[in-house]
């Protein structure tokens, strides 16, 4: 899961950052979300596949306290990011006038919301979900089930929900790598 939320992710920002046609605000926030969320990942999941690697559930109070600063941060940034999108794709779709008279603003700005909520709610119900239950009721397995879904698998998901089913993301990979195969190297 975490190879494929890096590799996923830095196709989005190799497509973004190879092809012209890609260089809009709307690409630009996929290609830096997909750039904090390989951060994001990547501040606890190398220290996580380690410690099942050697057994031990060790962590010194420095390497904590770096830890939970990045999380935090890239934690800040992603919500940050998926506002300003959300915020992009409500003024591309909700303001074009031939937009507009196919749906209204008030269906248009409800259909942004509710896919920005499902995203948002799924990162903060299984975070809060580890962090506020007791101590008595407190299950090791479903914590870790649900750390693993706002740490690994909502990262994961991203290119996929984001850029990978885009036309416009497609055809700039499939130029990319016809490009590499054909001459062998990377062209501008």
């Amino acid at each position: 899961m975490y190879l494929t939320t890096v590799f996923g992710n830095l196709l989005i920002i190799l497509a973004v950052i190879s092809d012209s046609h890609l260089h809009t605000p709307m690409y630009f926030f996929l290609s830096n979300l997909s750039f904090v969320d390989i951060c994001f990942t990547s501040t606890t999941i190398p220290k996580l596949l380690l410690n099942i690697q050697t057994h031990s559930k060790i962590i010194t109070y420095e390497g904590c306290i770096t830890q939970i600063h990045f999380f935090l941060l890239f934690a800040g940034l992603d919500d940050f990011l998926l506002t300003i999108m959300a915020y992009d794709r409500f003024m591309a779709i909700c303001h074009p006038l031939h937009y507009t008279v196919i749906m209204n603003s008030w269906h248009c700005g409800l259909l942004v919301l509710v896919s920005w909520v499902i995203v948002v709610s799924l990162f903060y119900c299984t975070s809060l979900g580890v962090y506020l239950s007791s101590a008595a009721t407190h299950n090791s397995l479903s914590s870790a089930a649900a750390s693993v879904m706002y740490t690994v698998v909502t990262p994961m998901l991203n290119p996929f929900i984001y850029s990978l089913r885009n036309k416009d993301v497609k055809t700039a990979l499939k130029r990319f790598f016809g490009r590499q195969t054909r001459k062998g190297t990377i062209t501008p």
